[in-house]
């Protein structure tokens, strides 16, 4: 064992003087060196190219978000003002102001618009005749009034007389602000009578955009900038328009004299679907990159287009990456740099020994002991290495033990909760049952013990469920009639909600209609919702709960909507997350299971809440028998 390192020492090393492995030391600290330079580098360059795709992904992913709701807002502020002109299409006192020659009923039409606008959010509302000039407006006694003017010249006037309907978005020739002008026809295509017409503009949003502090705008099929987060961008082109384009659009006064600049963009540079990356000067600031994201709008042939800055996420992302890099490379070349140190000095030291020939003895024997020492360290470190392992091993079996307990815990917190629904049903039944005998009324208390044996049954039944859920296991799926599941949630709540359960205004649906599922666990579905939703309604006036059934090609919707005060937004944003909830006693454990179950029969959960009411959905599989 004392004699294999002379044994394996390369024959160079042993020709080799003491000046000629100096300079050989020297040549391979220098080719060192320069491999350090070039990993380094190119681990750098590589994070920065890492560190740039994950920050334009994170962005991509959250803007693509923030661009949907923004697009959800603006589909809701145009969706109110459209079915005013479908309204007043149809209105008797219009059609009378129209085939009338006289003052009073233009009086009372004015009168009434001027009542429609002040209950909506539209701007204006006014009525045209056959010839596009204004007879009634609502904003008849104001200095800009519409009444009597003539926007035969416009577009939404002149599609409405010819289709029946139009939306022109356009710029004011008297008001001189911007808007979207939705338009009706009044009367026959034959015999039009005229007009109706609400124009919608869109301050409000601009505004809350603005805040947002990222540039958002709309732009119609041309390219031009309708609806922006920045003022002066307004009525500016994505890309220059053609010849014909701009004339069409300055004969129809659309836009007024606005110049139709192109946009301070540069081209973009696509980096996925609907995603791209462009250079924009902001106003009062310089030119900066920014991600721009953009989606259709639907109902209409605009698009939205959602610009997010990139340079401070890229370069956090960058400099990240980079000191990952260099936290990995630095210790293991500081170990190389050791090693080799380590083996260029061994080295030196054999060549120095070899001509000193006369101390051979004495350095074989201090080689001995050499060896002897780095055979003991190396014991040593097997034994350190052996110990760390028993202890590493003992660590991981009490992680192990502690993510079971975890497991067991809330295993145990959804029984509970599953198991308090038809406990509570079992409870009202028996305290009917000691009121029934001491009223010698027997038929009743035999009804109630029969109920109490079916819901301990069903205690049962929801156990073994959990159980097999705990041993990632399920009930095999059938089909289910939904009527039998719903009235048999209405039956085991009946108990519990006496007094309240009239507010439940059900429509049950047609019987035969089945559903993928289990009926127990349907059931904890339906009874879970309906119970939270009495809940909300507890102590308030007029409560109601309605429960629909609509049934579409593919699946059926179970709709739970209630009055009550709506979710409140920071448990809204976290509904199905294990253990949020705003009820004292609650363990919010009962949606999170509800919606694992519609997920296991490949269902899913809607939930739209406000201040006026909760609205939750139930998308089932629909199956034929």
């Amino acid at each position: 064992m004392h004699n294999m390192p002379m044994l394996h020492r390369p024959a160079t090393e042993q020709s080799s003087t003491p000046e000629q492995l100096d300079r050989r030391s020297r040549r391979v600290w220098f080719a060192f060196a320069i491999l350090f330079g070039i990993v380094v580098a190119a681990a750098l360059y590589s994070a920065n190219v890492y560190g740039r795709i994950a920050a334009i992904g994170a962005l991509q992913e959250q803007g693509r978000t923030d661009a949907n709701l923004k697009v959800a807002l603006l589909r809701a502020v145009l969706e109110r003002p459209r079915a005013l002109p479908l309204l007043l299409a149809d209105d008797q006192q219009v059609h009378d102001a129209l085939a009338s020659t006289g003052r009073d009923p233009v009086a009372t039409l004015d009168r009434k618009l001027e009542s429609l606008v002040s209950g909506t959010k539209a701007s204006v509302l006014y009525v045209t005749g056959a010839d596009g000039v204004a007879i009634a407006s609502s904003n008849w006694h104001e200095p800009s009034s519409f009444v009597g003017n003539d926007y035969s010249f416009r577009d939404y006037f002149r599609r409405a007389m010819e289709t029946g309907t139009a939306e022109h978005f356009a710029l004011g020739n008297v008001s001189n602000r911007p808007g979207l002008y939705i338009s009706r026809r009044v009367g026959s295509p034959e015999a039009p009578l005229g007009v109706v017409v609400v124009k919608m503009e869109f301050d409000q949003l601009e505004a809350d955009w603005r805040e947002a502090a990222r540039p958002t705008y709309v732009t119609d099929e041309h390219g031009v900038v309708l609806i922006t987060s920045i003022p002066s961008w307004r009525f500016m082109t994505t890309s220059p328009l053609s010849t014909n384009d701009r004339a069409v659009i300055r004969n129809s006064l659309q836009f007024g004299d606005a110049p139709l600049a192109s946009l301070p963009i540069t081209p973009p540079q696509a980096i996925g679907p609907d995603a791209f990356t462009v250079q924009a000067v902001l106003p009062g600031t310089r030119a900066e990159e920014f991600l721009r994201l953009t989606t259709t709008i639907p109902s209409t042939p605009w698009q939205l287009n959602y610009l997010i800055p990139m340079e401070p996420v890229v370069a956090s992302s960058e400099r990240e990456a980079r000191f990952l890099v260099l936290t990995t490379l630095l210790p293991i070349f500081a170990i190389a740099a050791f090693l080799l140190r380590r083996r260029l000095a061994s080295a030196m030291q054999i060549a120095v020994g070899r001509i000193a020939r006369e101390e051979l003895e004495r350095r074989v024997l201090e080689r001995t002991e050499d060896l002897s020492r780095a055979r003991d360290r190396l014991e040593a470190e097997i034994a350190d290495h052996r110990t760390t392992e028993a202890k590493l091993q003992v660590v991981q079996q009490e992680l192990v033990q502690a993510n079971r307990l975890a497991i067991l815990g809330q295993v145990a917190a959804g029984v509970a909760h599953e198991i308090n629904q038809p406990v509570a049903t079992i409870r009202a039944y028996a305290d009917n049952a000691n009121i029934f005998l001491e009223r010698q009324q027997i038929a009743p208390v035999r009804e109630n013990l029969n109920f109490i044996a079916a819901l301990t049954e069903r205690i049962g039944t929801i156990t073994e469920e959990l159980k097999a859920f705990a041993r990632k296991g399920r009930s095999a799926a059938e089909p289910v009639e939904l009527r039998g599941a719903i009235e048999g949630a209405v039956v085991l709540l009946r108990s519990r909600f006496a007094g309240r359960i009239d507010a439940l205004a059900i429509d049950l649906p047609q019987a035969g209609l089945a559903v993928i599922g289990t009926r127990v666990r349907l059931e904890q579905v339906l009874i879970n919702l309906f119970q939270n939703a009495l809940e909300a309604l507890e102590g308030r006036d007029q409560a109601r709960v309605e429960v629909a059934t609509r049934e579409t090609a593919d699946d059926v919707e179970v709709t739970v909507s209630d009055n009550g005060p709506g979710i409140p937004l920071a448990i809204l944003q976290s509904l199905f997350t294990p253990f949020n909830t705003s009820k004292e006693k609650g363990l919010g454990l009962g949606l999170v299971i509800s919606k694992d179950i519609v997920a296991d029969y490949g269902g899913r959960i809607d939930v739209e809440s406000d201040e006026t009411g909760t609205r939750f959905t139930i998308h089932l599989r629909k199956v034929v028998l």
